[in-house]
């Protein structure tokens, strides 16, 4: 057992599915012979060839319009898009057609397509290279959405992601590529919909995916000092969405508040609050909190820091909470 990354779990789980099913395809633009800007898909060209690992011009509208078509043919597309913000281009391709497939055809015709979309800020990069696009494809009914966490989980998710027969917006955390987990093999398939207990506590509870959880369990170590103990709950996937663990956990605490990058007016916050408020009207002590990005476009690298959700403003948003009594 060593300490693996999340961009060596990511690695490994598609080289992984391709050895064990050659309808597994991978492209997208340099994940060929580069590997990938993040090297998620270093060497899968040398060991798998040409044809099941391919660069593809700069067009992602096309680059899912093909996996719709080889999802037909029986195949089984890894897609990249290679920064969250180059998503909208393929946009109507994702909406109009990869969601609805299935239920155009009546049930026909599945659509195994993974997109795989390095999301989210931290990075210092620039415009459309720091987004979370999450709430569009949440809110569009015949996608999957999940997003890991920690290295282990990166690799059973996306191995079940390949597996399942419907599309999956795969949200990879770029800001936790060099995240390190030590894991013991072999790491089974992670189910979709089932959130998990990062850290109990009886406080208050943090909800969070991809790239806040570890922002999380380092405020609820913070929260020590304060003599809070701050349960971490990692929601994992979006759509499906883990009702039960979410519910479980405002009803032990009484308090919930959710953590996310994105903005947090129409974002995926609202939502989890208000299946908390609905289900856990008489448990909960304060309103649910929302942490998040601030309601403007992404800003420049040098702004990020003060955008992004930390540790400071996390615990700002459990004494609030507290101050309900």
């Amino acid at each position: 057992m060593s300490p693996i990354t999340m961009a060596q779990a990511l690695n490994t789980a598609l080289h992984d599915a391709m050895a064990e099913d050659e309808g597994v395809v991978v492209y997208g633009e340099d994940v060929g012979v580069l590997g990938g800007v993040f090297r998620i898909t270093d060497k899968l060209q040398d060991r798998f060839g040409e044809t099941r690992c391919f660069d593809t011009p700069l067009a992602e509208s096309g680059i899912v319009g093909t996996a719709v078509g080889m999802a037909v043919y029986g195949y089984r597309p890894v897609v990249e898009m290679q920064f969250d913000g180059f998503t909208y281009p393929a946009f109507e391709q994702l909406v109009s057609h990869l969601a609805k497939y299935r239920n155009r055809s009546r049930g026909h015709l599945s659509m195994p397509v993974v997109v795989r979309i390095p999301f989210g800020g931290g990075i210092g990069a620039v415009e459309h290279h720091s987004e979370s696009p999450e709430g569009y494809f949440a809110h569009t009914a015949g996608l999957k959405v999940a997003s890991p966490g920690t290295p282990s989980d990166a690799y059973g998710m996306l191995r079940e992601a390949i597996a399942t027969p419907d599309p999956v917006i795969f949200l990879e955390p770029k800001r936790r590529y060099w995240l390190k987990e030590e894991i013991t093999w072999p790491v089974e398939g992670t189910p979709f919909g089932r959130a998990v207990v990062r850290r109990g506590g009886t406080t208050a509870s943090l909800f969070a995916y991809g790239p806040m959880v570890r922002t999380c369990l380092d405020a609820a170590e913070a929260g020590e000092a304060e003599g809070w103990d701050l349960e971490v709950v990692d929601l994992r996937t979006l759509v499906p969405f883990d009702h039960d663990t979410v519910t479980d956990s405002v009803r032990r605490t009484g308090r919930g508040i959710v953590v996310h990058e994105a903005p947090v007016f129409a974002g995926f916050g609202a939502e989890l609050a208000a299946q908390v408020s609905q289900r856990c009207f008489y448990h909960l002590e304060a309103p649910v909190m929302r942490v998040g990005g601030f309601d403007l476009p992404y800003p420049p690298a040098k702004l990020e820091a003060y955008h992004l959700p930390d540790v400071d403003r996390i615990l700002d948003a459990v004494e609030r909470s507290l101050s309900y009594v």
